[in-house]
């Protein structure tokens, strides 16, 4: 199988630490696509330019880092991140859907510091560095829930790549106020599935406060 990334992408990230979770180094080929890039010979294999994208053995083409989770997570018939039984499904897809929507500001965010400098919102790097701190103050609150301190799962993989951002957003401070979150985050960007995908750091400067509204 072939799993095509960009080494700073969050979604990327997401599906590379299940393979290393699972153990899936071998079977799975990690190659990294040129995206954003005019005529991209990328373009010819995913259409959408999206990553991450896993090839199957079969030929076909799984977009999505949900999807390609548990596609890999099910290929030795003893998945590890299925949503738990009965209620407790429903608190993992709330923590899931916030760790989601906290990593989805974060990208629009290092998306737009990526642009040239005359090219910036100024409004959108304050919309998304106000709405970071709003999410910190909330996952301080939600970090003690015991779905995320017990086994691994999405919604811990989810909030730690989202908060592993900090690498590449320079304005990006959720640390600050949040003891609890920080040592969370301590211990889980400790395991080597995260130590090995961790995003290269990005000598970019921010043009926004990060004060909460």
């Amino acid at each position: 199988m072939k799993l095509y990334i960009t080494p700073g992408s969050p979604y990327a990230r997401i599906a590379r630490v299940v393979v290393l979770e699972k153990g899936l180094e071998s079977e799975v080929e990690i190659i990294v696509a040129q995206t954003r890039l005019a005529d991209s010979p990328y373009y010819r294999i995913n259409p959408s330019g999206r990553v991450p994208y896993l090839i199957r053995d079969d030929g076909v083409g799984l977009e999505e880092s949900a999807v390609i989770c548990a596609y890999l997570d099910h290929l030795d018939g003893n998945p590890a991140f299925d949503l738990p039984a009965g209620e407790l499904a429903w608190a993992a897809r709330r923590l899931e859907a916030l760790a989601r929507s906290m990593l989805d500001g974060l990208a629009v965010w290092s998306r737009e510091i990526l642009r040239p400098q005359d090219e910036r919102s100024p409004a959108v790097l304050q919309h998304e560095a106000q709405r970071s701190q709003r999410m910190a103050d909330l996952w301080e609150a939600e970090i003690n829930h015991p779905l995320l301190r017990g086994t691994l799962n999405l919604a811990q993989i989810t909030l730690a790549c989202a908060l592993g951002l900090e690498a590449r957003i320079p304005d990006l401070h959720w640390r600050p106020g949040h003891p609890t979150l920080c040592g969370w985050f301590g211990r889980i960007a400790a395991r080597p599935s995260f130590a090995a995908t961790a995003p290269p750091g990005a000598s970019l400067s921010g043009t926004t406060s990060n004060k909460a509204p």
